[in-house]
C-alpha cells in the first residue's frame, strides 16, 4: 500500500511501565494486561488516514533496562517523535523522566517531539504520582519542539499516536 508520509516514533521509559502494552494496543486495538519484557527493540507499523493523507507509522518499542541502552540509542537518530512512558504507581519511573528526555536530546534530533505519558490508570488506588506533579515538565526547555502532554493511559494509545501525527501533519503543511 502506498502512503504520503512516513514517520518513525520510539517508545521509551523505564522497565515495566507499559511501553509494549501501548504498542500492542495501538496495533491490535486490544488491551493486554501482561507482556513479556522487551529484549532490545520490538517493532510495529501501521498505515493511517489523517486528513485524506495516508501516513505510514513505524513504532519502535525500546527496552528500558540499562543493559540495552547501547542497542536502543541508535533508534533515536531518525525518530520524529518519542512517547516517554512512566508508571503513575512508581515514583522512580517518574523521577527518571528527565534522564529519558536527556537521552532523546543527546541521541535524537533537536526537532524530536516528546509526549509524556503517565500509564496504569487502572491501578488508580495505588497512585504515587498525581497529574499535578507532571505539570512541572511543561516548563522544561531545551527545544521549541518539546511538547509535553500528560495522559493517563487506559486504552488511549490511539489518542497518543493521533496527537503526535496531527502535530507532524501541521508542521509539514507549514512549508
Amino acid at each position: 500500500m502506498s502512503y504520503h508520509y512516513l514517520f518513525k516514533f520510539i517508545i521509551i521509559g523505564d522497565t515495566a511501565v507499559g511501553k509494549s502494552c501501548i504498542l500492542y494496543q495501538f496495533l491490535e486495538q486490544r488491551f493486554r494486561v501482561r507482556h513479556e519484557m522487551t529484549v532490545g527493540v520490538e517493532f510495529g507499523a501501521k498505515i493511517l488516514d489523517l486528513e485524506n493523507k495516508q501516513i505510514k507509522l513505524q513504532i519502535w518499542d525500546t527496552a528500558g533496562q540499562e543493559t540495552f541502552k547501547s542497542i536502543t540509542r541508535q533508534y533515536y537518530r531518525s525518530a520524529a517523535g518519542a512517547i516517554l512512558v512512566y508508571d503513575i504507581t512508581r515514583r522512580e519511573s517518574f523521577e527518571n523522566v528527565r534522564e529519558w528526555i536527556k537521552e532523546c536530546r543527546t541521541h535524537g534530533t533537536q526537532e524530536m517531539v516528546i509526549v509524556l505519558v503517565g500509564n496504569k490508570l487502572d491501578l488508580e488506588k495505588q497512585y504515587y504520582i498525581h497529574s499535578i506533579i507532571g505539570v512541572k515538565f511543561r516548563n522544561l526547555k531545551g527545544s521549541s519542539q518539546l511538547m509535553i502532554t500528560i495522559y493517563y493511559l487506559q486504552k488511549q494509545a490511539q489518542k497518543i499516536i493521533q496527537t503526535l501525527l496531527k502535530h507532524f501533519h501541521r508542521q509539514h503543511n507549514k512549508y
